[in-house]
């Protein structure tokens, strides 16, 4: 399945919009380029694509083509929010953990879901086998997939994220969970 901006990757996205609309990019660009990882291999936020692999002697076309297959990765551990919802009915069959802060998770709790927590994540990872079904919901789906690679490296091998997270779910499916904006300081 073709998601809207892996049809829309270009050099001309700026990475302010590449790293909102592609939660894996970071990542795929650091580990792949050593991109956006320090002081020295910094970029900002403003900068094409096309401007950052300039600054960095890369090819524009490589950096496209690791985006491309890190998002086809990336996607095999992503969950939509239908898929969510139906899990949500069905508790008993999944580990249903919220990745967000207790706060966030104590003003707009989702039935059935955990709030995640040192203790509980050491518990998961001593006690839950590789085919145990776990499934992590973030606010927006922009730090799902590295929490999924973390339990996946642990062993965990089907833990999924929610794509879109608890933002996405209100909105497509369930319009009674507010919505909401983190404010940084």
């Amino acid at each position: 399945m073709e998601d809207g901006l892996h049809s829309e990757l270009h050099g001309d996205l700026t990475m302010n919009d590449l790293l909102e609309n592609y939660a894996g990019a970071r990542r795929a660009l650091f580990s792949t380029f050593h991109i956006g990882g320090c002081q020295s291999c910094a970029y900002e936020i403003e900068d094409s694509l096309a401007e950052v692999c300039q600054k960095h002697d890369l090819s524009l076309e490589e950096a496209l083509t690791c985006l491309r297959e890190s998002r086809e990765h990336d996607a095999e551990m992503l969950i939509s929010v239908e898929e969510f919802s139906q899990h949500l009915k069905e508790p008993e069959k999944v580990t249903l953990l919220d990745i967000r802060t207790r706060e966030e998770h104590e003003s707009i709790k989702l039935p059935n879901t955990l709030i995640m927590t040192q203790e509980l994540q050491t518990q998961l990872f001593s006690e839950k086998s590789e085919d145990d079904v776990i499934i992590l919901m973030d606010h927006k789906g922009l730090s799902v997939l590295d929490q999924c690679a973390w339990f996946r490296g642990h062993g965990l091998k089907k833990t999924y994220g929610v794509e879109g997270g608890i933002d996405r779910y209100s909105q497509e499916i369930d319009s009674t969970v507010p919505r909401y904006r983190l404010e940084m300081d």
